[in-house]
């Protein structure tokens, strides 16, 4: 049977990537999930783990360049290619001050949403290379797009990440390589809606309305769309 496409996604046990793996099962593809947290995987999606069309990395620290490598490497020896990167791992922190800004975390802030997409786009780049095709999405915030007070660290994260993905896509849209950047809005996940019991809900916008966003950038239709800062900000 023809191989159906290699999804590869990190992030797969958070909210951003369930729904994108939900979304993208219709498709029948072969999922490659990255997970940091030994066990997991297996625990959240038992179809696929006993499934030998997917490939679940589990204890995958995506802070450590050799494991990010190992990994990746795993998935070309199984698939031979990885056809889309979905990269959802990010960390947010806000409270502190420019001035009062601690190193641990500026620190925690550039390793959870730079380094890691550093790491593991390094490593996924040259095999798309090789076959001159494949799509990369990275997830951005708005505060990326402007500076927010008490928010340094992780604007100027976000604000890298975007960077980083305009500049992938220069170099690599000639070799049939998209690369673009969700900007979300306030997500609706259990975890914000404790944060912030008494916001207004029916303006975020949901993990399903973002998955379909990436599932589209990750089509034939999103072929002419490169280094694109996409708003998804909900109501």
């Amino acid at each position: 049977m023809e191989l159906q496409r290699v999804i590869c996604v990190t992030g797969p046990a958070g909210n951003l990537g369930q729904a994108v793996i939900e979304r993208f099962q219709s498709d029948q593809p072969s999922f490659m999930l990255i997970d940091h947290r030994s066990g997991r995987l297996q625990d959240l999606y038992p179809a696929l783990s006993s499934n030998p069309a997917h490939l679940l990395l589990s204890g995958v620290d995506l802070m450590n360049r050799e494991a990010v490598e190992d990994a990746v490497e795993r998935g070309i020896e199984t698939f031979g290619r990885i056809d889309c990167l979905i990269h959802t791992v990010g960390g947010f922190s806000m409270g502190e001050t420019v001035a009062g800004l601690s190193d641990e975390t500026w620190e925690r802030m550039m390793d959870l949403n730079v380094k890691t997409l550093l790491n593991i786009t390094r490593a996924v780049i040259p095999h798309m290379i090789q076959a001159q095709q494949g799509k990369i999405v990275t997830i951005g915030a708005r505060p990326s797009l402007q500076g927010k007070g008490r928010m340094s660290a992780y604007s100027a994260a976000k604000g890298a990440v975007l960077r980083l993905t305009e500049s992938m896509s220069a170099e690599l849209k000639k070799s049939g390589i998209n690369v673009n950047c969700l900007i979300p809005g306030t997500i609706d996940t259990p975890g914000n809606r404790a944060a912030m019991p008494e916001a207004d809900t029916s303006r975020w916008v949901s993990p399903a309305s973002l998955a379909g966003v990436i599932h589209f950038l990750c089509s034939s239709a999103a072929a002419d769309i490169h280094g694109a800062a996409i708003p998804v900000y909900g109501a």
